[in-house]
C-alpha cells in the first residue's frame, strides 16, 4: 500500500537533495582544481564505462543529449588533455573518443571529489540510518519495492 503526498512534500524534499548534492559535488571539484564542469565530469565518467573508445553519436545516446553539445564538451575536454578523439581502425572517416592519462586521472580526482560530497552529505546519519537510507534509495532506483524489515529492525 502507498502513501499519496498530496502536498507534494516528499517531492519538494527529493529536489531540495538532488540540488544540495550538486552544490556539494561541484564544490568538491572546485577545490581538486580540475578545471571539470559537472558536464565534463558526467562524461568522463560516461566514457569509462566502454570497453573500447566509443563514437561521439554513442556518447549523446548514453548520455540523452543531442551530438551537438557532446561535441562541445568533448572539444572542452580534449583543450584541456583529458580526452583524444582518434579514427576508428576500422573506418577511418569514424572518429572515436578516448580518455588520456590526464583524463583518467581526472577521474581518480572526480570520485574521490565525489566520496567526499557523499560523506559530507551523509555525516548526520548514524550507521542503521544509512543501511535504511540505503535499501530506499536502491527501492527508488529499481523502481520494485523494498524487501520489508522486521518491525523490531532498528530504524
Amino acid at each position: 500500500m502507498t502513501t499519496p503526498d498530496p502536498e507534494g512534500l516528499l517531492a519538494e524534499q527529493l529536489l531540495r537533495l538532488t540540488r544540495r548534492v550538486h552544490r556539494i559535488q561541484k564544490r568538491h571539484l572546485v577545490r581538486r582544481e580540475l578545471g571539470v564542469t559537472p558536464a565534463q565530469s558526467r562524461l568522463l565518467r560516461t566514457l569509462a564505462h566502454y570497453a573500447s573508445p566509443p563514437r561521439m553519436a554513442d556518447l549523446a545516446e548514453r548520455l540523452e543529449v543531442v551530438p551537438r553539445a557532446v561535441t562541445t564538451l568533448v572539444d572542452g575536454l580534449e583543450t584541456s588533455g583529458k580526452v583524444r578523439r582518434v579514427p576508428d581502425p576500422a573506418n577511418r572517416r569514424v572518429i572515436r573518443i578516448e580518455l588520456t592519462d590526464d583524463g583518467h586521472a581526472a577521474l581518480r580526482e572526480l570520485h574521490a571529489a565525489r566520496r567526499a560530497a557523499a560523506e559530507e552529505i551523509l555525516a548526520p546519519l548514524a550507521d542503521e540510518q544509512r543501511e535504511v537510507l540505503g535499501e530506499l534509495l536502491n527501492t527508488l532506483v529499481d523502481g520494485t519495492a523494498a524487501t520489508p524489515r522486521h518491525p523490531d529492525a532498528p530504524c
